[in-house]
């Protein structure tokens, strides 16, 4: 279930990101290691965390998964390892917030995607999801807190 939707205009936010492509059953045992790897770098350079953890996907395709998983951060991220530098773009998008678990992220997007085709809106190819608060924030799956970002075109 997700709150009302709206249409916003993100503001460019500088990100240390790791570029995955991964099979789509892969997701649970890939993200959490490459969100980590991608916070201990962060630290090691001396950044912070400007925003919450993100997936940024650049296409939705049934077999596989294409994103960047990342973190904003303030100032310049140096290459280490797999982790770069990398960007969330200034937008005009569709936005809403997803309260509960991650398994039913599906059917929020779901949700998105209806609003946006009943507002006679066209979306981009890409979309991304900031985790606002998650396991972090307690094991009470019903409460954790998901922000949906899709792209629009036009």
């Amino acid at each position: 279930m997700i709150d009302t939707p709206e249409i916003v205009l993100t503001e460019p936010r500088t990100a240390a990101v790791i570029r995955l492509t991964i099979p789509r059953d892969r997701i649970r045992e890939v993200m959490g290691p490459a969100i980590e790897e991608v916070l201990a770098v962060v630290g090691e350079q001396g950044l912070e965390a400007a925003g919450p953890v993100f997936s940024h996907h650049f296409r939705m395709d049934p077999e596989f998964f294409d994103f960047h998983a990342g973190v904003p951060v303030e100032g310049t991220v140096r290459p280490a390892g797999r982790v770069v530098e990398g960007k969330l773009p200034e937008v005009k998008a569709a936005r809403a917030v997803h309260i509960g678990p991650y398994e039913e992220l599906g059917a929020a997007w779901g949700e998105l995607e209806a609003w946006v085709a009943s507002q006679g809106l066209t979306p981009a190819p890409d979309l991304w999801e900031s985790y606002l608060a998650g396991p972090e924030s307690g094991l009470d799956a019903s409460s954790w807190r998901t922000e949906l970002v899709q792209p629009l075109l036009g």
